[in-house]
């Protein structure tokens, strides 16, 4: 029995389970409203929904029976709504069967509970399906709907785009708020205009291809870190990616190669936040006419491309400084090989000459030298750095730089820099001056020069010099001034001996050094070095005559030595004022004067001389030694046998003097025989 009433939309509609009898009809009663076709499909925004209805009431009679319902109207209301069927928040879980309803071109179930596509194969004159804010999980059942045009199946819980092969028609696919993780089987959708994959899970975009007609995209509110193959899209006029992982134009270059594409948005990524955003995507996307829904003035594209025009010459700048900055490191690595292939040399030959002084019949040498790891920056180079250092010549063995303040010397070919005519300017702003990669020796040689061309330079710095012993140190007394210095333990063996602080201050105290490695001086290290090494310096001045000590000082400190001898003793300002820079070396008593360094040259010429000074000392240290052990020795017996000797010469006195008068006869009588 049907259950037949009236309401006021004047439309009847009866649903019937395939599998009951009359009695078991049920019946729906809608009001007139129904959705009408969209004018307008390409919205961007579509995951709103064109139909939001109210009004709909339903008069369901519940069955028992687990089959699919049957919808069926009457000849009037098939009249009225020829083309469309809405069964919005109807409660389906199912699709209904729609018999003898082959004519539709428009079906709405939005707002229900269906879980799977079902009973609509026969519509195959539909054009318009929405599906929207249901719990479909797999898009299927569509093979015969080849008119289909547009599908709606936002708010569902699908995780793959499949099954849409046969629907080469369609023009608006929207598919947002799902679980689809990649776009996939949609490059055979030629005609499709507008596709929605808004509030997914996308984390990257591509495979796009053969997506001719699309116009509008629509990726919001997902994962996107970067896209592709939109450059491919030839009609491309609206992508919307808001509120993704973007942060880089790099990993949506691809946007720039596009010539259609006129609306884009990219509010709510970490790109949006950047200073460069806005002039960087319009100089590269002039085709643009709004950016993140707002339109683009011309203003704005001149700003854009003077900024451009200033982010490409720091871009060049920044690209000229990261070339001469892998330079540099190139050229010091080359540097550091050649030192670490000379001192392996000098190894070998100082081993050779050791194997023939002992007469050794081992003549094997050792070969090549392992490079030392300079601690300079290393890292990855981007492809045009890379390509532009291609051409780069690593041949330099030596490097000079003036960064700042510092003067950096690298290999002793870079000495040679200070013949340079450096200007007035530069050479007075150097303070610190650096050498690596050079004998110790060969910076001697250029002391002079550059006490002359660079005055200010207070600060000294040595880092693979070979200081290995504290006698080199003397050679710095020729400089003018040194408040700092600095000696690196790398190549500086001295830096290991305990004592070496103390020297320098020692030798170096008319300098009134403030800082060593760092480390402020103190005055109490300055009386440390004078108790160390004052003892030392005197015998050194004080012990040898004075023809000895002029030939021992050398040519270059004759005239010095001479000047600390003449004004010994003298009051403060007696000098002549015609000495200026004796007077200045006052400090430098005759002590430390007589400390002085012989370069390795002028060493290996005066071998023999310095072999016979060496031999000498060698045999006065030995007698000192000798006559202090004897010294010693015979202390110690003297205070064994001591405690002794006083007992018997107190018994022997008092034994002497027991008889007084004995004793006044017996010293009589020595005094009558000593005359």
């Amino acid at each position: 029995m049907d259950c037949q009433a009236e309401v006021n939309c004047g439309l009847h509609l009866v649903i019937q389970t395939s599998s009951l009898p009359e009695k078991n009809k049920v019946e729906f009663r809608l009001n007139k409203e129904t959705s009408s076709f969209p004018g307008r499909l390409l919205q961007h925004d579509l995951e709103r929904n064109y139909s939001s209805r109210q009004g709909d009431h339903i008069n369901l009679v519940s069955s028992s029976m687990p089959s699919f319902p049957i919808l069926q109207r009457s000849s009037e209301e098939k009249i009225l709504y020829s083309d469309r069927l809405t069964l919005e928040r109807q409660k389906l879980t199912v699709c209904p069967i729609i018999d003898g309803e082959e004519h539709l071109r428009l079906l709405n179930f939005q707002h229900n509970f269906i879980t799977r596509i079902q009973n609509i194969s026969n519509l195959q004159r539909l054009i318009f399906l929405d599906l929207y804010d249901n719990q479909i999980e797999e898009i299927s059942g569509l093979s015969t709907l080849r008119s289909l045009r547009v599908l709606l199946l936002g708010k569902n819980r699908i995780k793959k785009i499949s099954n849409l092969e046969n629907l080469k028609s369609l023009d608006v696919l929207d598919l947002h708020g799902n679980q689809i993780t990649k776009i996939e089987n949609v490059n055979h959708l030629c005609d499709l205009r507008v596709l929605n994959l808004a509030r997914n899970l996308l984390s990257h975009v591509d495979n796009l291809n053969g997506l001719d007609s699309l116009t509008e995209l629509n990726l919001r509110h997902n994962q996107i870190t970067f896209v592709r193959d939109v450059d491919n899209l030839p009609c491309l006029q609206r992508l919307f990616l808001s509120f993704n992982n973007i942060s880089t134009f790099e990993s949506v270059c691809c946007l720039a190669d596009s010539t259609s594409l006129s609306d884009i948005t990219f509010d709510g990524n970490p790109i949006a936040q950047e200073s460069w955003y806005k002039h960087t995507i319009l100089q590269n996307m002039m085709q643009l006419r709004q950016l993140d829904m707002k339109r683009i003035t011309e203003e704005e594209r001149r700003m854009a491309s003077v900024v451009a025009k200033k982010e490409e010459e720091k871009k060049r700048e920044s690209h000229k400084q990261s070339l001469l900055k892998e330079k540099k490191r190139l050229t010091i690595n080359n540097v550091a090989r050649n030192w670490d292939l000379q001192q392996n040399r000098i190894t070998n030959i100082a081993a050779n000459q050791e194997r023939k002084d002992s007469d050794s019949q081992d003549n094997s040498q050792n070969d090549g030298g392992t490079i030392s790891a300079f601690p300079e920056e290393t890292g990855s180079l981007d492809s045009g750095l890379t390509s532009a250092l291609q051409g780069l010549s690593v041949t330099d063995t030596h490097l000079v730089e003036v960064d700042g303040d510092t003067l950096s010397l690298y290999g002793s070919g870079a000495l040679e820099c200070l013949d340079r005519n450096w200007s007035v300017q530069t050479a007075g702003m150097v303070t610190t001056v650096s050498f690596t990669f050079i004998e110790f020796d060969e910076i001697v040689q250029v002391l002079p020069k550059l006490k002359i061309k660079f005055p200010n330079s207070l600060h000294l710095k040595f880092k693979e010099t070979n200081l290995i012993m504290l006698q080199q140190f003397n050679a710095l007394a020729q400089l003018r001034r040194v408040d700092q210095l600095t000696v690196d333990p790398q190549g500086n063996p001295v830096v290991s001996f305990t004592l070496w602080k103390y020297y320098v201050l020692f030798r170096l105290s008319h300098f009134s050094m403030q800082k060593i490695n760092g480390t402020e001086v103190t005055q109490n290290d300055m009386i440390m070095a004078e108790r160390l090494f004052g003892i030392l310096a005197h015998v050194a001045s004080s012990e040898l005559p004075q023809y000895r000590l002029i030939s021992i000082l050398g040519d270059a400190r004759k005239k010095q030595f001479r000047y600390l001898l003449e004004t010994k003793g003298k009051k403060p300002g007696i000098a002549s004022e015609e000495n200026n820079d004796s007077k200045r070396l006052v400090g430098e008593n005759t002590n430390r004067a007589t400390l002085n360094y012989t370069t390795r040259d002028f060493y290996n010429e005066k071998l023999e001389e310095i072999k016979e000074k060496k031999k000498f000392c060698k045999m006065y240290i030995e007698d000192l030694v000798k006559e202090a052990t004897e010294i010693n020795m015979k202390n110690e017996a003297l205070q064994k046998l001591w405690p002794q000797m006083f007992i018997e010469l107190v018994r022997d006195a008092v034994i002497e003097i027991r008889n007084k008068n004995s004793y006044m006869k017996l010293c009589l009588q020595q005094i009558t025989d000593q005359k």
